[in-house]
């Protein structure tokens, strides 16, 4: 994942991933937006994500970011709107499970 900064924030692009085609297994993903970075685990069983484990989160005052991941667990989809007040943590926090679950092995 290429390195963004805030002012590119809007641009970026979470694409959807159809969980169900992802098999059983605990994927790591990254993602930065300066200055917020993260790095996370994602667990998927039978074609549901069933746990995502925030690893590594450098984020200013977004703490509150780390709170998108149980919303992608219950909608079971990265389409999820972002914190508000954590918009840029949200957003990396997302796009770095968009890398877990699209990373080729």
């Amino acid at each position: 994942a290429g390195i963004l900064t805030k002012s590119t924030l809007k641009k970026v692009k979470v694409n959807e991933v159809n969980i169900a085609q992802v098999a059983d297994g605990e994927y790591e993903g990254n993602a930065q937006i300066n200055p917020v970075s993260a790095k996370v685990n994602v667990k998927v069983e039978h074609g549901k994500i069933t746990d995502i484990e925030i690893k590594d989160h450098m984020t200013g005052l977004g703490k509150n970011g780390e709170k998108i991941v149980d919303q992608i667990i219950n909608k079971q989809s990265l389409d999820v709107d972002a914190i508000s007040g954590a918009t840029q943590s949200s957003v990396t926090i997302t796009k770095a499970v968009e890398d877990a679950l699209t990373k080729e092995d």
